[in-house]
């Protein structure tokens, strides 16, 4: 769930990690690749393949350690959200599917390009951290992917950065959703919401209002969910935030 800040050659022109795209950052003139870190990702070392103009590669060791994250336990009283009937694991596979397409998205951008800046996407208390290991009913679940901001219903969300909208919908667990691709493989997901308010294709800039804050989906109150993802990985929102 954590992000790995690499330098790495001038002239690099592309990075993968686990075969995947890896997003690429120009500071202080030098190049940087900014990788997405899974939650399952074993400690110990891992490589990061560099492509350089002659074709060749170089493998950059990256050293992962543990976190330790909390649990989290709630009570959910729409049971269908808990155990899901064949119907609605159905719906929910399909959706699923059409979420992680999203996240597998890579738009280029210029060499020059910088790592995007990004603002929390609706005021309020941070509800539920990143990593929580979640238990529903008391039924084990997989750890929460993003964080949730608890806010009243109606209020204003805006795009955490700027991006194109490539998904919106209305999901069975995430509720009214909004997925922004940021470039490169950055992406943020913003779920539960009452009303979107950008279509498929929209340009929105840092701060513009994309939806209003809700309780749709699977949600035991009115709350912005945020997942952001690099490189198809799932990490803390937090760590990019400047003003938390």
């Amino acid at each position: 769930g954590g992000i790995a800040v690499v330098e790495v050659p001038q002239q690099t022109t592309a990075a993968t990690f686990q075969g995947k795209p890896v997003a690429l950052a120009t500071a202080d003139s030098k190049r940087y690749a900014v990788v997405g870190l899974p939650l399952d990702l074993a400690t110990g070392t891992v490589l990061l393949d560099v492509a350089l103009p002659d074709q060749t590669h170089q493998k950059l060791p990256i050293e992962i350690q543990d976190h330790h994250y909390r649990e989290q336990r709630l009570t959910i009283k729409d049971q269908s959200k808990v155990n899901p009937n064949p119907a609605q694991l159905e719906r929910y596979a399909r959706e699923a599917a059409e979420q992680k397409a999203a996240y597998r998205v890579y738009t280029p951008m210029p060499a020059t390009a910088a790592f995007p800046s990004f603002i929390k996407p609706t005021a309020g208390r941070y509800s539920s951290p990143f990593g929580f290991k979640r238990f529903f009913n008391g039924e084990p679940r997989a750890p929460h992917a993003g964080i949730d901001i608890a806010a009243p219903t109606g209020q204003a969300v805006q795009a955490p950065a700027e991006g194109v909208v490539i998904q919106t919908g209305d999901y069975f667990f995430n509720g009214q959703t909004v997925i922004i691709d940021h470039g490169q493989g950055v992406m943020s997901m913003l779920c539960h919401l009452s009303r979107i308010d950008v279509k498929i294709g929209d340009r929105v800039a840092q701060g513009s209002t994309i939806g209003l804050v809700g309780a749709t989906g699977r949600a035991t109150g009115a709350h912005l969910h945020w997942t952001l993802s690099l490189n198809d990985a799932r990490v803390d929102p937090m760590l990019v935030l400047a003003d938390k």
